[in-house]
């Protein structure tokens, strides 16, 4: 721990860079971008900063875990130009999207519970119909075409190709139309895929852990990264406290 800063006292970019491990140009950069107010100048045009300065910093870095970098710094500068409702506003929707992002976790974990063993199968090599258009319907047997599906996870039917060039999802052909037809399993995957990446995991993540849902008939290759994903969210939340502490402070100590 440092020592208490006077009111009064003056501070080098270096004092306030040291005890958190920046640059002294870090400390400049800050202040251009409205993250730290505007600093005083000596005579000789050296910048001084004051401990409201070192209340700044501690509150940005404080609300960058659980905000992010680019939140953290326009609730920052919405403080110093004296737009507090707008920092307000900022937070409610960081909030609002750990709310939501717990909501997915839960919806995730729901999914889970719901999977079966995998029958899909093998997808074939029949060719991508050129002249027609994939249908827009559900078909009679009860399998899911592409639009359909897509609608349904409210992405577009791109995503969906993209999802099956990554291997997340593995629609079979229909042997004389080539269109792509997903069946439950396929629904469950492409579902499971869309939940996943609702929560922050990339494709190349993903898709490994389908395949092994698919390949042990169970959800045990899940189970660990659940976890992870409700730590971090946990861990968010406890950042959102922590930052929402320092910004009080600094919010005290503007006056």
């Amino acid at each position: 721990m440092g020592r208490k800063l006077q009111n009064g006292e003056r501070l080098r970019p270096v004092d306030l860079a040291r005890g958190h491990g920046l640059s002294t140009q870090a400390i400049r950069n800050y202040e251009e971008a409205g993250i730290l107010p505007a600093a005083g100048r000596t005579p000789h045009g050296y910048r001084t900063y004051t401990p409201l300065h070192a209340q700044a910093l501690r509150a940005f870095l404080a609300l960058v875990p659980g905000h992010g970098h680019r939140t953290a710094a326009s609730i920052m500068r919405a403080v110093n130009e004296g737009a507090v409702d707008e920092a307000f506003r900022l937070i409610d929707e960081s909030h609002a999207q750990l709310l939501d992002d717990r909501g997915t976790l839960q919806a995730v974990e729901s999914a889970l519970g719901d999977l079966d063993p995998p029958t899909a199968p093998e997808p074939t090599t029949a060719p991508e119909p050129t002249a027609v258009s994939e249908p827009t319907a559900v078909s009679s047997s009860g399998a899911t075409f592409i639009g359909p599906l897509a609608g349904k996870l409210g992405i577009r039917p791109a995503t969906l190709r993209k999802w099956e060039r990554a291997g997340l999802v593995h629609p079979r052909r229909d042997p004389l139309t080539g269109y792509r037809v997903y069946d439950e399993a396929d629904v469950r995957d492409a579902r499971l895929a869309h939940q996943l990446r609702r929560g922050g995991y990339l494709l190349e993540q993903i898709a490994p852990l389908i395949a092994q849902v698919r390949a042990a008939g169970g959800l045990e290759p899940l189970e660990a990264a659940l976890c992870d994903w409700r730590g971090r969210l946990s861990a968010r939340g406890r950042a959102m406290l922590t930052g929402a502490a320092e910004l009080e402070a600094y919010l005290r100590k503007r006056g």
